[in-house]
């Protein structure tokens, strides 16, 4: 319990420090963007959308050398965060950049046409006017990523995944699965209804 709730927070808070200037990045360079730029744009949007496409388990075995590069291991919860970044971070700039885009042009065009500087458009207007719309996101993205925290058990990580693996198939024990199955179901709902009440708020 505490190791997935340890591989879900690191992974998270790494996710958003990158999947916010990503987001933005795609947001401005995209066409008719404050700072359109095809290239840029074609390449960070291609990778995003290649890294989304591959199924996490098999991303957790290809990026082995590099795990073990940068993190010195491939085992427990340090041995999954590096992983668990590379899929995370572009799915929560993808949702970010959906939550940007939803902003009313209108607003942004005002605040542009008295010469704000981008990046307080970026912060003081887009990102104050989608943040409920961010909330929902990222809630879905934990969501997502307390699932690949479960995946990650399989390869030794820890958590609920290698709890019911361990014990629930290994052990054919199969009533510590439904007790680790119970558990994601709770903790995936207090999510689900904290992010919602937040977004519910925000948006008021």
């Amino acid at each position: 319990m505490i190791a997935t709730l340890q591989m879900t927070a690191i992974s998270l808070v790494i996710s958003v420090i990158l999947g916010v200037p990503l987001a933005i990045l795609l947001v401005l360079t995209r066409k008719g963007g404050h700072a359109e730029n095809k290239i840029t744009y074609t390449i960070a949007n291609a990778i995003i959308n290649i890294i989304r496409s591959i199924p996490f388990i098999i991303l957790l075995f290809f990026l082995i050398p590099f795990t073990k590069l940068v993190a010195g291991t491939t085992i427990g919860v340090q041995g999954v965060i590096v992983p668990l970044v590379v899929y995370c971070a572009p799915y929560i700039a993808r949702l970010i950049e959906s939550a940007l885009l939803e902003v009313d042009k209108g607003v942004v065009e005002a605040y542009q046409s008295m010469g704000i500087a981008t990046w307080k458009i970026i912060w003081f207007v887009m990102v104050r006017e989608s943040r409920s719309a961010i909330i929902l996101g990222l809630t879905i993205a934990t969501i997502g990523l307390i699932g690949a925290t479960a995946m990650a058990g399989f390869v030794g990580a820890g958590g609920l995944g290698d709890l019911a693996y361990q014990f629930g198939y290994l052990r054919f024990q199969p009533g510590m699965m439904y007790v680790t199955l119970i558990l994601l179901i709770i903790i995936v709902q207090l999510l689900q209804s904290a992010g919602s009440l937040i977004a519910r708020r925000l948006k008021k």
